[in-house]
C-alpha cells in the first residue's frame, strides 16, 4: 500500500502546522498542566499523533500501525539501550560510595554560591545531561544545590536554565542521533552544524544563569569566571562536535569547563562579598541540616581520583566506539537490517521536501554490538571491575537498574 505524504491538508499552511504539532502540545500539556507520569503522557501524545495522522493527513491505519510500532523499536535500541546502560553505571558508582566524592570534590573547589552554582549547574549539569541526560542532570545538580543549601524551588529553577546549553548533545548524542533516524541526513552533518550554532548560546546561558540567581550586580562580581566556563565549555563543544560526532560533546566540554573554571578560582577570586538575598535556606536551616547530616570528611585525593575514574573509563570507550573505522568494523560483523513490515517504501516524499517522489526507506537496523549503548555497557563492566565489584554484585545491580528504568522505557 502507498502513500503521498500531504503537507498542507487543510489548505492553510498555518492551520495545517497547528494541527501537526497538536500531539506535542498533548504530551507536554499533559506533563506540564495535567501533572501526567511521563509514560501516561506519552501514551496520550502517540494516540493524538495517531489521530491526526489518520483523521487529517490520510494516513492508511496499517502504515500508521507500522509507524508507531518503527519508532517504539527505534526508541528501544539505541536511546534506551543509552538510558540503561547508563543510569546502570551510575548505580555501580553509587553503590561504591564514590558518587559522594565526585560530588564534594566539586562543591568543595569554593564557598561563594555563585561558583558554586556556575561549578554544579552548568558545568557537572552539563557532564551529567551527557552521559545521562533524559532530566537525570536537573535531578543529581538540584539535589547537590539543595544540599549545598539553595531551597528546592531556586535548585530545580536554576537547574533547569543550566541544562539549556548541553540538552541538544544529551545522552551521548541521543537528539542528534534520533534526528538523523528521521530525516536520514547525514550523522556527522547534523552534529557538525548544531555544534556550530549552540556555541554562541552556551556562552550566553552561564551569565544568564548566574543575573538569574544573583541579578546584574551580582553576576558583575563574578564574571570572569563565568566567561571562562562558557567560553571552554562552548570551545570544546564546537571542536568535538565537527571533528568527532555527537557522542562526547557534553561530557568533554563538561570536563574542560570543570577543569577551567577550577584553575582559574587558583588564581582569581570574586573582590566583593555577596551574600545572597533569595534562593538559600536561613542559617539555622543550614545548621539544622548539618546537624540531620553529621560531619562530613573531606575525601583525600586519591579518593577523588578513584571518584573520576568510572566516568573518565566511559569518556574514553565510548570515544573508541565512536571512531568511524571501529564503528564500521563493528557493524561489518554484527548489525542487522530489518525492512519495515507494510512500511518500508510505501511512504512518498513529495516536493518541496524532496526534488522528486521519492520513496522512504524504513529499516530498522540492530547494530547491537557498534551501538553507542554497548559502549557504555562495557565502559560500566570496565568499570565495574575496577571498582572491585564481582560479576555477580554487578548482574544483581543490572537486574535493580532495569526494574528502576522499565516504566522510563515506555516512553
Amino acid at each position: 500500500m502507498n502513500w503521498t505524504q500531504i503537507y498542507d491538508p487543510l489548505g492553510n499552511s498555518v492551520l495545517s502546522t497547528i494541527c501537526a504539532a497538536l500531539p506535542i502540545v498533548v504530551l507536554l500539556g499533559g506533563l506540564a498542566f495535567g501533572h501526567l507520569k511521563a509514560h501516561i503522557a506519552a501514551l496520550w501524545g502517540l494516540a493524538s499523533a495517531m489521530a491526526v495522522a489518520i483523521g487529517l493527513f490520510g494516513m492508511p491505519v496499517t502504515l500508521a500501525v507500522a509507524t508507531a510500532g518503527y519508532g517504539a523499536a527505534y526508541g528501544l535500541l539505541p536511546i534506551g539501550w543509552i538510558v540503561l546502560n547508563v543510569i546502570f553505571l551510575y548505580q555501580l558508582t553509587s553503590d561504591a560510595g564514590l558518587f559522594a566524592t565526585l560530588r564534594h570534590s566539586i562543591t568543595a573547589v569554593t564557598r561563594d554560591r555563585r561558583l558554586q552554582l556556575l561549578l554544579v549547574a552548568f558545568s557537572f549539569g552539563a557532564f551529567f545531561e551527557g552521559a545521562s541526560g533524559f532530566g537525570t542532570p536537573v535531578a543529581i545538580t538540584g539535589a547537590l544545590l539543595i544540599g549545598l543549601g539553595f531551597t528546592p524551588l531556586a535548585a530545580s529553577g536554576l537547574s533547569l536554565i543550566a541544562n539549556t546549553a548541553p540538552v541538544a548533545f544529551g545522552a551521548l548524542g541521543t537528539p542528534i542521533i534520533a534526528l538523523q533516524g528521521v530525516t536520514q541526513l547525514d550523522l556527522f552533518d547534523l552534529s557538525a552544524m548544531v555544534g556550530r550554532q549552540l556555541p554562541f548560546f552556551s556562552v550566553l546561558v552561564p551569565f544568564w544563569l548566574v543575573w538569574a540567581f544573583a541579578g546584574r550586580r551580582g553576576m558583575v562580581g563574578v564574571w570572569p569566571a563565568v566567561l571562562v566556563a562558557g567560553t571552554s565549555f562552548a570551545t570544546v563543544q564546537f571542536v568535538v562536535s565537527n571533528y568527532h560526532g555527537p557522542w562526547l560533546v557534553d561530557i568533554v566540554a563538561a570536563i574542560a569547563s570543570i577543569g577551567a573554571v577550577v584553575l582559574f578560582l587558583r588564581f582569581w577570586q570574586p573582590r566583593d562579598s555577596w551574600t545572597p538575598k533569595w534562593g538559600v535556606a536561613t542559617a539555622e536551616e543550614n545548621a539544622a541540616s548539618a546537624n540531620k547530616a553529621g560531619a562530613v570528611t573531606a575525601p583525600l585525593r586519591a579518593d577523588v581520583i578513584r571518584a573520576w575514574v568510572p566516568w573518565l573509563i566511559l569518556s574514553v570507550v565510548v570515544f573508541i566506539w565512536g571512531v568511524p573505522q571501529v564503528r564500521a568494523w563493528l557493524d561489518g560483523i554484527s548489525v542487522i537490517r530489518i525492512p519495515v513490515p507494510e512500511l518500508h517504501l510505501n511512504v512518498l516524499r513529495m516536493p518541496p521536501v524532496v526534488a522528486a517522489p521519492t520513496p522512504e526507506p524504513a529499516i530498522f537496523n540492530i547494530n547491537w554490538l557498534s551501538a553507542t549503548g554497548t559502549g557504555i555497557f562495557v565502559a560500566a563492566m570496565i568499570a565495574g571491575l575496577v571498582m572491585g565489584r564481582s560479576l555477580g554484585e554487578m548482574a544483581a545491580t543490572y537486574g535493580r537498574t532495569l526494574r528502576l528504568v522499565s516504566t522510563s522505557l515506555l516512553t
